[in-house]
């Protein structure tokens, strides 16, 4: 970490606004540093994807049976969303990240297996890491296969997680076999590799053409393929049921003895794990993006419930205790949408640590919002869409909100995990001087005269309402520079003994970058002179709020309980507590906690899903835009 940025900047105790303001040469002023509206074919391009998710797509349905209908699939396909960032040379639509982003938040409106679907597939699917890593031969072989065949992505195994150096997939290179027709016998995509393991959690493996799989190439490492999804030797053996995102395709593949031409492997070997973290680096602001759909849904439910419902002889939403989960909701909502709107803009696309803390605010804080949801509908929160309506009233399927956004604080980066990398890097650069090339300052609070608040040459006239919060940021930003010091030359033993700390730590700069987002794009939506827009409100509800967070993490650093929980949980792992486990009724299904599955071919049968795809080789596709363009 150098400094360079403005989350990096923020845990050395600067507030950098300007470095989240446009690229040099944009245009000045506040109504031009983050333009809402998107270009054109963007913009056409959405409403296309708009009306078909109104016309075509059954939400209900897809809840229902667990699956999304074939038709839909091909009908995302027809009008290119499975293409959107593919460059127009390689046929795809060639349209911004942040049109990638609004759609995951159109789509996920309707189902939320939807944007799974998608994302699964331009996120960490084939089109990143060819992209990133690829060869100009091996994009123009698989990016237009891309535009309308499904991919995914292989990573996870039965019993590694988040420790990749343990994988068991291997990789054996055979350079004694005939070359690939795609290679040349004398270089180095010549030959090919042989692949056996087993996957978990397959996103989009049960339906995909061509998936990317990790492997471990001996004495070099993991490496990166393209393997057929229909290829001999790959096999879906068990498709994934869970507690939210019904219709995911999600499942368990093994490889067996599959043959993959050299041609195929992604970057170098032993190149995997960089291949896989740049294009999660890449697509970590999905799961940001179809947190603020979910957050935006829960505020016209919430507004239109608390209008509607009557108690005690007047509107539940202007009872107090009501008016505190709409304000909560109606705040957060505007600073999932500020975290996606301003991070996508940062170079790189949306990767690095500010991509990385918008994952971890987002996916805690639209869990909140999903519960206050649920709280605030009562009885009928709880009770399933379904049910509502065969009753005669309006299904709402708050409950299922509940289920499908409670696994964003899983995946992706637990919301441990992800506190523990972040925290890492930060302490890495925690104590480096300002990076020269940046000014080496902090951000001009001051409200008279010239400003630079927000990195514009003029003073904005709403400045009063959001430099207070401001304010409040680069002082806590100073306070968390100096925390973070204490942590840094610890023995790696005692770090391990204070991860809750360091995680509050990276908890109070996630709440710090959300405010800073939050003002940026209130300014970008509010008019010139207005003082206060509706924008700038709810910026600043959101910040009052956030302080309060703030405040409590930091008294929390100060007094806590973490050393007596560490050594009640040594007594419990050591049986000392089971007394309080007696006359409990198991009733789990037998078995192993983790499953080996034994090697060789699977025994059962395979349970692929096919979705309809067109007949492809390996051959360049002639360029041009996907059907129903």
């Amino acid at each position: 970490m150098t400094g360079s940025t403005f989350g990096a900047e923020l845990f050395l105790g600067r507030l950098r606004t300007d470095l989240l303001a446009p690229p040099a040469g944009a245009p000045a002023g506040p109504g031009a540093s983050l333009e809402v509206s998107l270009g054109e074919e963007d913009e056409q391009f959405l409403s296309r994807l708009r009306e078909f998710c109104l016309k075509e797509v059954d939400g209900e349905l897809i809840e229902r049976e667990d699956r999304i209908p074939d038709a839909v699939i091909e009908g995302l396909k027809d009008i290119g969303a499975f293409a959107i960032k593919i460059p127009q040379e390689y046929g795809g639509l060639g349209l911004s990240g942040l049109c990638y982003l609004r759609a995951l938040m159109t789509v996920t409106t309707v189902h939320a297996s939807l944007g799974e679907l998608l994302a699964a597939h331009q996120a960490i699917g084939l089109p990143q890491p060819l992209l990133l890593f690829g060869t100009e031969e091996q994009k123009r072989a698989f990016l237009p296969r891309c535009v309308r065949e499904i991919s995914g992505f292989t990573l996870t195994e039965p019993d590694i997680g988040n420790d990749p150096f343990r994988m068991h997939t291997t990789a054996v290179r055979d350079t004694t076999s005939a070359p690939s027709q795609d290679a040349d016998a004398s270089g180095p995509d010549s030959g090919t590799y042989t692949l056996n393991g087993v996957k978990l959690w397959a996103t989009n493996g049960v339906i995909a053409d061509l998936l990317v799989v990790m492997a471990m190439v001996p004495d070099a490492g993991m490496t990166a393929f393209v393997v057929e999804g229909g290829a001999p030797g790959v096999t879906v053996e068990h498709r994934s049921s869970f507690l939210g995102l019904r219709g995911l395709e999600n499942g368990v593949i093994r490889l067996h003895d599959v043959r993959v031409p050299a041609f195929h492997r992604i970057g170098a070997e032993g190149a995997g794990l960089e291949v896989a973290l740049a294009a999660q680096d890449t697509g970590r602001l999905s799961l940001p993006a179809v947190s603020a759909a979910a957050a935006r849904w829960s505020l016209k439910i919430a507004r239109e419930w608390a209008g509607e419902r009557v108690q005690w002889g007047r509107p539940i939403g202007e009872h107090d205790a009501v008016a505190g989960k709409l304000a909560f909701i109606a705040a957060t909502a505007f600073a999932l949408e500020a975290m996606v709107e301003v991070t996508a803009r940062l170079p790189g696309s949306g990767g690095g640590l500010e991509a990385e803390l918008a994952k971890l605010f987002a996916s805690e804080r639209t869990w909140q919002v999903a519960d206050e949801l649920v709280q605030l509908r009562g009885g009928r929160g709880y009770e399933t869409a379904a049910s509502a309506a065969a009753r005669g009233e309006r299904g709402v399927p708050a409950e299922q909100l509940l289920r499908d956004v409670r696994i964003g604080r899983i995946f992706d980066g637990s919301t441990e995990a992800l506190r523990g990398f972040i925290g890492q890097a930060v302490l890495e650069g925690a104590g480096q001087p300002a990076d020269p090339s940046l000014g080496g300052r902090p951000a001009d609070l001051s409200l008279g005269g010239k400003s630079e608040l927000f990195g514009y040459a003029d003073t904005l006239a709403y400045a009063d309402t959001l430099a207070t919060h401001l304010r409040f940021v680069e002082r806590s930003a100073q306070e968390l520079a100096e925390a973070l010091q204490g942590f840094t030359n610890l023995p790696e033993r005692e770090l391990a003994d204070r991860q809750r700390e360091l995680g509050r730590l990276i908890d109070i700069g996630a709440e710090l970058y959300a405010m800073s987002a939050a003002c940026v794009y209130a300014a970008a939506r509010a008019d010139p002179g207005d003082a206060a827009g509706p924008a700038v409100d709810l910026a600043g509800a959101f910040c009052a709020q956030a302080r309060l967070r703030v405040a409590e993490l930091f008294r929390q650093l100060r007094g806590n309980v973490d050393g007596g929980d560490r050594e009640v949980a040594r007594q419990v792992l050591a049986g000392r507590h089971t007394w309080l486990e007696e006359g409990v009724i198991d009733a789990s299904v037998e078995g192993p906690w983790i499953a080996q599955p034994p090697p060789g071919p699977a025994t059962g049968p395979n349970l692929r899903r096919v979705v309809p795809a067109p007949h492809h080789t390996n051959e360049p596709h002639e360029q041009g835009a996907p059907d129903g363009r």
